[in-house]
């Protein structure tokens, strides 16, 4: 066989981890040392501070990360996760010279939608694990089978299964790339594109990038900030002036954007040798908004792959790279949760000139395929719809 061959071969995966593994993280558990922190009276006075909860404005709690070990090591089981992973096909493929993991499954619907859904950090592919029987199979989840798709859900460079990444550059423009390669492999030469998170900076790069293929991109956020021109603000209605406001406040706690842009590698010696640490960094994100379930089997993908550092270079790799900002032209779509920060359309349009669908919803969280998948699942629904 050619190396060529090799190179674009695409091979079966199962996830298969020795029970020894298992066992090693659940004594490091029994290890943990806990961090010190101030008493709770001096911590909060009960009353959230913009996106800040209360207790945690020196950022992840003692009884947060307590909480999780104790159900880690004590009534989390790890098996059956690994088997409801394992019932969806799952495969790897070099591109670019990088090992990418993903879920592809495919509906049962003639003229089905091609589907690649990107997820965002702290999260993995298992973001649209449960979302995967409704875009797939429509007919038996209350839908039209002509909004049916063929999904591939691939981790993204670095993380979790894909890891890690071996060479400088892995950005969002790069996975995009990736991703065109990876759906061409696949067969499909048009397709439409959703992502959250890391996932919505992926996304639109692959309309930006590959816009002959791609028939539309959905997402839950669009990244369109003020300039520091002071002629953006003008006429700007004062519930959008203290929404930004609330916004800074969002960006300053998230450590996670800062430290992983800096010193990736830093950060990563604490987490690559504490299962506790590297539950305590994820969970300051994804929070007390997901099922502790899916906390812990993200913090158990990362542990067992030892992904954290790569993971993070994703931002770093970012941050450094140089930005395209011609506006975009391809179809976009937005969908918006309540309770996570929404972007402002004067500096969306700027940005983006072919914005078809807008819509804001009164429930759901940064993480809409878990706590709102109904709405999210509907919205990339009508997305696609205009363009059958």
């Amino acid at each position: 066989m050619s190396n060529e061959t090799k190179s674009t071969e695409i091979k079966p995966f199962r996830i298969d981890v020795p029970q020894a593994e298992l066992d090693d993280l659940t004594g490091r558990l029994a290890r943990t040392r806990w961090a010190d922190e101030l008493p709770a009276g001096e911590v909060t006075d009960g009353i959230q501070k913009g996106p800040v909860p209360p207790g945690w404005e020196y950022g992840v709690p003692v009884s947060f990360v307590q909480d999780l070990v104790a159900r880690w090591s004590e009534s989390y089981d790890w098996r059956a996760w690994e088997a409801k992973i394992n019932a969806f096909p799952q495969f790897t493929t070099e591109i670019d010279g990088q090992l990418i993991h993903f879920l592809h499954v495919r509906s049962a619907e003639p003229g089905a939608t091609p589907l690649i859904l990107t997820h965002g950090w702290p999260n993995t592919f298992v973001e649209y694990l449960d979302l995967i029987g409704p875009l797939t199979d429509p007919r038996a989840h209350g839908g039209d089978a002509a909004d049916a798709f063929h999904v591939v859900i691939p981790s993204l460079p670095g993380f979790g299964f894909s890891g890690p990444t071996r060479t400088k550059g892995w950005d969002a423009a790069r996975t995009a790339d990736a991703w065109a390669e990876l759906m061409s492999r696949l067969g499909y030469e048009t397709f439409g594109a959703h992502g959250n998170d890391a996932g919505a900076i992926v996304s639109p790069e692959l309309g930006r990038r590959h816009g002959d293929r791609i028939t539309g991109v959905h997402v839950n956020q669009i990244f369109s900030f003020p300039s520091g021109d002071p002629a953006e603000f003008e006429g700007m209605s004062p519930e959008d002036m203290q929404y930004l406001q609330f916004l800074q406040g969002f960006v300053e706690h998230a450590i996670h954007d800062k430290a992983q842009q800096a010193q990736p590698q830093t950060l990563a010696h604490a987490l690559a040798d504490s299962p506790s640490g590297q539950l305590a960094w994820i969970g300051q994100l994804l929070g007390t908004a997901v099922d502790p379930d899916i906390v812990l089997t993200n913090a158990t993908i990362y542990w067992l792959t030892n992904s954290a550092a790569s993971s993070a270079r994703f931002y770093y790799e970012n941050h450094h790279a140089e930005q395209d900002t011609v506006p975009t032209t391809f179809p976009l779509g937005l969908a918006s949760f309540a309770f996570d920060f929404r972007p402002l359309r004067r500096f969306a349009e700027r940005d983006h000139k072919n914005i078809v669908s807008w819509n804001e919803y009164d429930r759901g969280s940064h993480w809409a395929a878990h706590d709102a998948p109904d709405l999210l699942v509907d919205d990339i629904r009508g997305f696609f719809r205009r363009f059958r």
